[in-house]
């Protein structure tokens, strides 16, 4: 049914004073005008509730570059292609392969198995050197987890409680109107009666 009333302008603060008045004794009234005001109040309560986010600076289209695949994509659909550079890495390979190994010395190897002890000795001592350096950077490491960790789940706690609050908020708007809606409903009862 449509009393040709603007229940949106009403609803959304937009109407002018006569037509609040109108609009308000219409609804006193009129029961589908106000259920469908109660929706509406509803439906703004609602739609408040929710979070803002932002609207995309710009749309892709599949004819953006975008979406074109890259270089290495090209080549690994590419059957002959990708045959072809598997080849040239297995030549590259070789060839660095044949370069790279060349025979040891035997006197390198005499020297090598006449180690002394002292030389042990020597190794001991890195070896502390490099497990007191692991241990340092191990607990610098941690220690910089442990505040990233706490910074983290700050954020998080603060996230959870502006999104608790948003939630309170709406409820109790959500209250308000069914409030209203009670109200209205016990005073046309009582006038029924």
């Amino acid at each position: 049914m449509d009393c040709g009333l603007d229940l949106k302008a009403f609803s959304l603060g937009e109407a002018t004073a006569a037509e609040r008045k109108s609009v308000e004794s219409h609804v006193k009234s009129c029961m589908t005008c106000r259920e469908e005001l109660s929706r509406l109040e509803l439906t703004f309560a609602s739609l408040g509730a929710l979070r803002e986010e932002e609207v995309p600076k710009r749309i892709a289209f599949v004819s953006d570059k975008v979406f074109e695949p890259t270089w290495w994509q090209r080549m690994w659909s590419s059957g002959p292609q990708l045959g072809f550079a598997s080849a040239g890495m297995l030549a590259a390979a070789l060839v660095f392969h044949a370069v790279a190994t060349r025979p040891v010395a035997p006197a390198v190897q005499q020297v090598a198995a006449s180690a002394t002890p002292a030389a042990t000795v020597g190794e001991e001592q890195i070896q502390q050197r490099i497990d007191q350096a692991v241990a340092k950077a191990v607990a610098v490491v941690e220690e910089r987890q442990v505040k990233r960790t706490a910074e983290l789940l700050q954020a998080a706690e603060k996230r959870s409680e502006m999104d608790r609050q948003g939630l309170l908020i709406a409820f109790e708007e959500q209250n308000k109107i069914l409030l209203n809606r009670v109200n209205s409903f016990q005073k046309m009862s009582a006038g029924l009666q």
